[in-house]
């Protein structure tokens, strides 16, 4: 038996719906070859790589931590942090981890190389604990404290690099301001209070309100919910306005190196 395909001429209804099926088959066909064999060998596809952390980095370094993997780099940002040198990477997108297709840009935002300026606030006739209070809102820092006779405990000048500044001049952002502080008649000398017991953000606030600066810190083990087991000088001491206080925290009952040696020296 032979195949009349005369009877599926485009002129009757048959002929038109093979064509129709036909297109569609074909069409079909196509979209499958299109999105499941060329697209996949052309994109890769399921082959990603996963982002290095470029943080830190400076833009010298991206070559490596970039270019090398595949990956390409575009700086769309920049801002300043007093944290990191001048010219690393601040921020990064997508973030290290993301994982990405080969040759995918990583937006980045880098540490400016010259900081931002900030009007100094004024901090004349107010406390140090105030001063202390102001700067850091203000996104700078506090430093020495140079003491000075008179009859109250206040901020007489502001200094930086040296020189004397006044409310409203521009320095920039995260200096260190010194501060000349009158010593309230104690001639400069002060009886060391006890920190002892305290944890460390309070002793720290205390240690401010003294006009005494935090030295040296010693952690002792886990330090979660730790206070302060031994400070130097020892309470009750004589020292100077502007001293560093050194603290050793740690949770209560931690023992502290060295005072067990003499101990034991002691009671043999």
């Amino acid at each position: 038996m032979s195949f009349n395909f005369k009877r599926f001429n485009t002129n009757t209804l048959g002929g038109l719906l093979l064509h129709f099926l036909l297109a569609a088959g074909t069409i079909i066909l196509l979209s499958v070859l299109y999105f499941f064999v060329y697209l996949p060998n052309t994109t890769n596809h399921g082959e990603t790589i996963t982002v290095p952390n470029v943080e830190g980095s400076s833009i010298s370094e991206l070559e490596r931590f970039l270019v090398n993997r595949n990956l390409r780099y575009e700086i769309n940002d920049s801002s300043y942090s007093a944290d990191y040198p001048p010219l690393t990477v601040l921020k990064q997108f997508p973030h290290a981890g993301s994982k990405v297709k080969e040759g995918r840009k990583i937006f980045i935002s880098i540490n400016r190389a010259d900081p931002p300026t900030v009007p100094l606030p004024n901090l004349i006739d107010g406390s140090v604990v105030n001063a202390d209070a102001v700067l850091r809102s203000n996104e700078l820092r506090r430093g020495k404290i140079e003491l000075v006779a008179g009859p109250f405990n206040i901020v007489k000048e502001m200094k930086y690099l040296g020189e004397k500044k006044k409310a409203g001049d521009r320095v920039p952002k995260g200096s260190i301001i010194d501060l000349v502080v009158m010593d309230g008649g104690t001639g400069g000398k002060l009886e060391l209070p006890s920190f002892l017991d305290l944890p460390y953000d309070e002793a720290e606030f205390v240690i401010s309100g003294w006009n005494l600066n935090v030295g040296n810190i010693t952690l002792l083990g886990d330090t979660t919910g730790g206070i302060v087991l031994k400070q130097m000088p020892e309470p009750g001491e004589n020292i100077k306005v502007g001293d560093a206080v050194d603290l050793w925290i740690g949770k209560a009952g931690t023992p502290i190196p060295g005072e067990e040696e003499d101990e034991e020296s002691e009671n043999p």
